[in-house]
């Protein structure tokens, strides 16, 4: 874990409201990235984004310095969303520079990611989520079974059939 990360979190419980700020920073887009793929909706994502930054003040006192934040973090959005989802619809989730491409690839490329996001809003809660999670967000599959509540061999189920379901609809 970094030192940071355990600095951070210490003046979070001190009420730090710097250490607050540079935490939001650091997290912003990824959170809220994973939150925007789980309730596919931005404006839901933004209250959850909200919501789970005031859990997670709220909360400070119950995090382990000796495990990671990421996980802690994510778990408790997930478990904001995993609420909100079964309450409004009953959804259950399971060195050298890179060439510049040119106009025709980043066409192309563009495309590609608007169909692999096409697919991926069709996918069931749970692979969407789990998917998210270990590809986007880079988790290892021990910590998105940490932040879900879910089994290890749940998780790597739900990785394995949604890249199988992916790959059909692709």
């Amino acid at each position: 874990m970094p030192i940071t990360e355990v600095s951070e979190a210490a003046r979070l419980r001190a009420g730090d409201p710097a250490a607050l700020s540079a935490v939001v920073a650091r997290y912003q887009h990824r959170l809220y990235r994973y939150l925007t793929r789980l309730v596919r909706d931005a404006a839901t994502a933004d209250d959850l984004f909200q919501q789970t930054w005031l859990l997670v003040v709220r909360q400070i006192h119950r995090y382990d310095p000796a495990r990671s934040f990421d996980t802690w973090l994510f778990a408790i959005a997930h478990n904001a969303a995993m609420d909100l989802l079964r309450r409004r619809t009953g959804e259950v989730l399971d060195d050298y520079p890179a060439p510049t491409p040119d106009a025709l690839d980043e066409l192309i490329a563009g495309e590609r990611a608007a169909t692999v996001a096409a697919a991926m809003e069709r996918l069931p809660g749970a692979y969407r989520e789990a998917l998210t999670l270990r590809f986007e967000d880079g988790m290892k599959l021990e910590e998105i079974a940490a932040v879900t509540g879910a089994p290890l061999s749940t998780i790597k189920s739900r990785v394995h059939r949604g890249l199988e379901t992916l790959r059909r609809m692709l």
